[in-house]
């Protein structure tokens, strides 16, 4: 494993762990080189996983940008990196469970917006601002009497 600070090619493990119940394993490393110690993960893939975008383009999955997307709707939220990190995890699994291999941006999309809703209903709004493209303050307004309709139904 290359050094993200000074490049160097051989890196030492100092401690291994499991991470995400079991579906990663967390290294951490120093380079002897810099003496810089850095954190990787190490996860199953089980194949490679192509997404279907609304003009119909395919890209590669990106688990980053799904972390990122998230990271923004629970920014100053009280949702750890933890917490995000399972969310990406778990549609990741389901994504490659599913025995597809190009997958529809909107069912990624709608696998977040129901996690963001049991998580934080908050971010769920975040979230679904952007993903469901609202242009107006009634688009607010209806999600949030909807998110009401669901709490209420919740209760009884």
């Amino acid at each position: 494993m290359l050094c993200p600070f000074c490049s160097y090619d051989d890196t030492s493990v100092k401690d291994s762990r499991a991470s995400e119940r079991g579906q990663a394993i967390r290294r951490r490393r120093m380079c002897p080189k810099c003496g810089s110690r850095f954190t990787t993960f190490e996860r199953v893939q089980l194949r490679p996983l192509q997404v279907r975008k609304s003009n119909q383009r395919l890209q590669p999955f990106d688990r980053e940008k799904l972390y990122r997307s998230i990271a923004i709707a629970c920014r100053k939220r009280p949702v750890s990196n933890e917490h995000i990190e399972q969310i990406v995890s778990t549609i990741q699994r389901d994504l490659e469970r599913s025995g597809e291999h190009d997958i529809d941006s909107a069912i990624i999309g709608e696998k977040v917006m129901s996690s963001l809703q049991d998580l934080d209903n908050v971010a769920y709004v975040r979230f679904a601002s952007v993903y469901l493209d609202f242009t107006a303050l009634t688009d607010f307004q209806n999600l949030l009497v909807e998110l009401e309709k669901r709490r209420d139904s919740d209760k009884s």
